[in-house]
């Protein structure tokens, strides 16, 4: 029994790193065109995802995930020629925040759907624990 426990910790910490990963995808839409306080464009940011990986847990075959840090990009800023814009370089480029909309939403359907297979794998580890239960009575 104690090993379903394990499973529900298992598929929790899934659900919860896409959770993470699922707000980071939103907040570089919501600043898909926009600027710090300090006129540099908004950088991307990155959930880094890391394996729990310990010799006990590897024995068991129990890897939970953790999120070892939220980045910022590393990716180059998009370049727009707009000489008219307020923020244009003396070349007349302009910088603009490294989101890619498109990424961004395939992100968001990945982290959605891997959110969907953890919770159902939660719910199928509590169906087992209830018919376990059951024939106990």
């Amino acid at each position: 029994m104690r090993d379903l426990f394990n499973a529900f910790n298992i598929s929790a910490s899934g659900m919860y790193a896409q959770r993470i990963r699922f707000n980071v995808v939103a907040s570089n839409i919501a600043n898909f065109e926009s600027y710090r306080t300090n006129g540099q464009p908004f950088s991307k940011l990155e959930p880094v995802f890391e394996a729990v990986e310990t010799e006990e847990n590897l024995k068991k075959g129990l890897v939970p995930v953790s999120v070892r840090e939220i980045r910022e990009s590393n990716e180059p800023f998009r370049l727009v020629f707009d000489p008219t814009n307020p923020r244009a370089d003396a070349q007349g480029f302009v910088r603009l925040p490294n989101v890619e909309l498109v990424k961004e939403m395939a992100d968001m359907i990945s982290a959605m759907r891997s959110y969907e297979a953890n919770l159902n794998a939660f719910r199928t580890t509590r169906e087992m624990a209830q018919r376990t239960l059951e024939l106990w009575r």
